[in-house]
């Protein structure tokens, strides 16, 4: 007769052992399985296009089936993001499948644009001449399309595009401005005007005209005035020029089309991108426009860099 059917007590005894060998043994397995699941979340590729994360050695999103991490431009091999749709170092529209113009879907096979009617292989600008992929000229910011056209129009009647470009209009004039540099510009300014208001005076005697001579009253002034002005009306340009900034949406062809449109002209300005906080001298040129970005016065003297997106 066994020692178990002798002894229930030590058949008890180790049934319990055993049930505590099992657990031991399970419970690294457990721990294993919960450190494979936060190494996945902490660790794992969120797909840009829908939010899935995935294993973090995956090269296509096991939800939507797009690529992940970085791929390379079709035209010149150079690395880019998987949701980009423009090669900063060859300067191509490397997107098949959406329309540069409007952002439209295309099959890939279509010569135009079946949403607005664009051709894809770009627009000559009639202004400078320059090939573009985009509804507003690269090089001198003109419109291409009817519906660039009309957003330009619809954002020129607004009170702030209307006041940017009054901004604009008087930044430039004092640019190019002439300061009094010293007590000479004074008194050399004050004999030209009487120089003038003799020489005037004479004329009207010739033409025996009696009318009184209108003096006309010097713009001139300080360089440290004049540098007071600008920063003044460079001050409040900024200000409009962040109200008006684009923030992240889906489709890169509106924030583009946008930023164009809303661009106060005789200022020179540079688009800074929320993608890589550089600075463009348009959104034409930025990766992924999507996320975003501003207009920013550079001045005419400023030596910050710009990608040439050209």
């Amino acid at each position: 007769m066994s020692d178990s059917t002798l002894n229930p007590e030590r058949t008890n005894r180790g049934v319990q052992e055993l049930q505590r060998e099992e657990l031991t043994m399970d419970r690294p397995v457990v721990e294993q399985q919960n450190q494979a699941v936060h190494y996945h979340a902490a660790n794992g590729v969120q797909c840009p296009f829908c939010g899935v994360v995935n294993e973090p050695d995956a090269m296509f999103c096991a939800s939507c089936g797009q690529p992940l991490g970085k791929m390379s431009c079709p035209n010149c091999g150079a690395e880019i993001d998987p949701d980009a749709d423009f090669c900063e170092v060859c300067h191509h529209y490397i997107r098949t499948d959406v329309c540069s113009f409007c952002g439209a879907h295309l099959s890939g096979q279509e010569a135009f644009c079946p949403e607005c009617g664009n051709p894809r292989g770009g627009i000559m600008c009639p202004v400078c001449h320059t090939l573009n992929d985009f509804s507003f000229c690269k090089q001198c910011g003109t419109a291409l399309t009817e519906e660039a056209r009309q957003l330009m129009a619809e954002l020129q009647m607004t009170p702030e595009y209307k006041e940017m470009q009054a901004l604009a209009r008087e930044l430039e004039e004092l640019e190019m401005s002439l300061p009094y540099t010293s007590e000479k510009d004074i008194v050399r300014d004050q004999m030209n005007r009487q120089l003038r208001e003799r020489v005037l005076k004479l004329l009207a005697q010739d033409k025996g005209s009696t009318a009184p001579i209108v003096e006309k009253p010097s713009k001139r002034i300080s360089k440290e005035e004049l540098e007071a002005k600008k920063n003044i009306r460079a001050q409040r340009l900024t200000e409009l020029l962040e109200k008006m900034a684009q923030v992240p949406q889906p489709q890169p062809a509106k924030v583009r089309n946008y930023a164009m449109a809303c661009k106060p002209q005789g200022v020179r300005l540079a688009w800074e991108c929320n993608f890589k906080h550089a600075l463009h001298s348009s959104p034409c040129g930025c990766a992924k426009p999507q996320m975003g970005g501003k207009w920013i016065i550079l001045g005419k003297n400023s030596r910050q860099e710009i990608k040439d997106d050209i």
